[in-house]
């Protein structure tokens, strides 16, 4: 297929994915009670509600998922980066949980498409994707342009990603002043103070006191990095859950409710003082 042909066909899906976006009822406001943590992360949520939506030119493959709030105003933005299987509907779900409470979210695509279904396939696509963290810094940044180019965003953005994302969070705020919040939950971490010195926010970070692969001594070296560089941070290691256990409470909902909750709060209270105005 030559290049105009392949031009038109990516013009036509781009045409046709706009027209679903529009076609998309915002999501209610529907805040989560101050007990309560949002039904995506219980396995409770219902099919998503949101829509694709292309925001990269620079791979077309790359499409992502948007849940927009409904109600006047302007709003704060996140982006929303997947664990190591890729854009999932657990995700897209819990991108229908920030919109319920008043945020523009989308989910990205690092994948271009592509989800795996078992750990090998996972961690191929977390080889090649990390091969190239510059390709993935310029999909972020294309990201957080396209949310900040809407009218009803509030001009501020964070990111948040959990696991594999969290990492790629983490690469994001190191790597692009495009952005205003970062909030990372059990990702690889990093604990050179000059490399934090590129960070230009405060940084949230949920982690877990049982994670056999981000341990609290990762947790406390990066930690030390951030306050080294001047960073603002707020930090917290939750001692009796594993790997995993916020987005996924329903694992073992007895223990990682009460710890999922608090870091909800947390992140709540987290975007609410970086992605607003001062009053």
């Amino acid at each position: 297929m030559n290049g105009a042909a392949t031009f038109g066909r990516w013009a036509l899906l781009t045409g046709l994915l706009f027209t679903v976006a529009s076609l998309a009822e915002p999501i209610p406001s529907a805040p989560t009670a101050p007990d309560a943590v949002p039904d995506a992360i219980l396995g409770k949520a219902g099919p998503p509600r949101g829509t694709p939506v292309p925001y990269y030119v620079g791979n077309p493959k790359a499409v992502g998922y948007l849940a927009e709030p409904a109600g006047p105003g302007l709003h704060g933005a996140v982006i929303l980066v997947h664990e190591w299987n890729g854009l999932v509907e657990r995700i897209k779900q819990t991108a229908d949980a920030f919109a319920a409470e008043g945020y523009v979210a989308l989910a990205v695509d690092l994948y271009a498409g592509r989800t795996g279904s078992n750990p090998e396939e996972n961690m191929a696509l977390v080889k090649e994707t990390l091969a190239n963290p510059d390709e993935i810094v310029r999909n972020l940044d294309a990201a957080a342009t396209f949310l900040k180019s809407r009218k009803d965003v509030t001009g501020k953005v964070a990111t948040i990603g959990w696991c594999f994302g969290g990492g790629v969070a983490l690469t994001f705020a190191i790597g692009n002043d495009n952005h205003e919040a970062t909030a990372i939950f059990y990702g690889s971490l990093l604990d050179d103070p000059e490399q934090m010195q590129h960070i230009h926010h405060e940084v949230y970070g949920t982690f877990a006191g049982l994670d056999q692969r981000i341990t609290r001594e990762h947790v406390d070296g990066f930690v030390a990095a951030l306050r080294k560089a001047g960073v603002p941070n707020e930090v917290h290691v939750y001692d009796d859950v594993e790997h995993g256990f916020w987005l996924y409470v329903d694992r073992d909902p007895g223990t990682n409710l009460g710890p999922a909750l608090d870091a909800w709060r947390r992140l709540k209270s987290y975007l609410a003082r970086t992605l607003y105005p001062a009053p």
